[in-house]
């Protein structure tokens, strides 16, 4: 059993990534911060046959669906999962390593961007976020190819973490049009992002 000593400083590592007064990183006036989710949807096929794979993953429940506050610190961890990981795997088509489309896994060396989102979210929870607030999330490009990025829910908005882009930025100031996530009380469930089609028109460019 671990000592209280012990515990005490879990807690506290923990409680330093959230609850802040302050936004580390302002969110972008004249649109909602926050994606507006709707009915339950399809689960993409490669998540449905991680899931397999990868049970206790896909079967986690949460009672709370309110985001936490992200610390300074909390921020910091954030863009540091998501610059090592766009670092450290060398992006691949799924028939290139795979031999076939739509393979979800746990990237080693390379991986397309199902991959990358798999591997940021299993670091950030490793790191005390919960995995209500890390949800995998399909959106479409510009040029109408599919994509998949991990939207890092917080009370200060909903942040995307991409292979595109070493930023992390708010969901409205990206170029891409939002279909649908994971639910933020069920792991393994698949919600619509109903205020996602309005995006695109006023983010192309920023």
């Amino acid at each position: 059993m671990a000592s209280w000593t012990g515990v005490k400083g879990s807690i506290a590592a923990v409680c330093a990534l959230f609850i802040s007064a302050n936004t580390a990183i302002p969110a972008q006036a004249g649109s909602s911060p926050w994606m507006q989710t709707g009915s339950a949807t399809s689960q993409p096929i490669g998540h449905y046959e991680f899931c397999q794979t990868y049970k206790s993953e896909c079967n986690v429940r949460s009672k709370g669906t309110v985001a936490a506050r992200v610390t300074e610190r909390g921020w910091a961890a954030i863009r540091q999962v998501n610059a090592a990981v766009n670092r450290e795997i060398t992006p691949i088509t799924d028939l290139e390593l795979h031999g076939r489309d739509e393979v979800w896994s746990y990237p080693d060396n390379a991986g397309d961007c199902e991959d990358f989102v798999l591997e940021k979210r299993k670091r950030l929870m490793s790191k005390g976020f919960s995995a209500s607030d890390l949800l995998i999330t399909v959106v479409r490009k510009p040029d109408g190819e599919g994509h998949a990025v991990l939207t890092v829910r917080t009370a200060q908005g909903d942040f995307i973490l991409d292979n595109l882009e070493n930023g992390v930025k708010l969901w409205t100031n990206t170029p891409y049009r939002y279909l649908k996530r994971q639910a933020s009380n069920h792991s393994g469930r698949w919600v619509t992002i109903q205020n996602g089609a309005e995006i695109v028109v006023g983010s192309v460019g920023n």
